[in-house]
């Protein structure tokens, strides 16, 4: 299996400075700052990038357990929404809304939701963020 790697740098104090986060692979480098983590400034951050992370695990995660289980995805379409919240003075990742549309011949209501629901519990990014409450909101389209 694969090791990957992403990186940080930060300039300056934690208001007025800056940084710069990017992925080894090259996909990604983008900006990010005080502005763009706490409140709604241009840039990126590091909640986001692991709701990025989340929503593409447990895509390809729920494709590889309906097709185990007799039902290939056609599509699966899922966003991750990452609270991040002022807990005891300090900011903490509180939960994690997964709202998932997949579009699965031939499989009925329940099977989908038993499968999604299986998925969020193994899927290895939930399962490293297993601290956070994931909640999940899957539907058959």
């Amino acid at each position: 299996m694969a090791t990957r790697t992403g990186s940080a740098v930060w300039d300056g104090t934690l208001k007025q400075g800056k940084g710069t986060m990017k992925l080894r692979s090259g996909a990604f480098e983008g900006p990010y700052s005080f502005s763009s983590r706490f409140e709604e400034g241009k840039g990126t951050n590091p909640e986001e990038l692991i709701g990025a992370a989340e929503a593409g695990c447990y895509s390809m995660a729920l494709s590889a357990n309906l097709e185990k289980a007799g039902h290939p995805a056609k599509r699966i379409s899922t966003t991750a929404t990452v609270k991040l919240e002022m807990v005891g003075g300090a900011p903490k990742i509180t939960t994690i809304d997964l709202k998932t549309e997949a579009e699965v011949p031939g499989i009925d209501e329940a099977k989908f939701r038993e499968q999604a629901e299986q998925t969020k519990k193994t899927c290895p990014v939930s399962v490293a963020l297993a601290g956070t409450q994931i909640n999940l909101d899957a539907r058959l389209v």
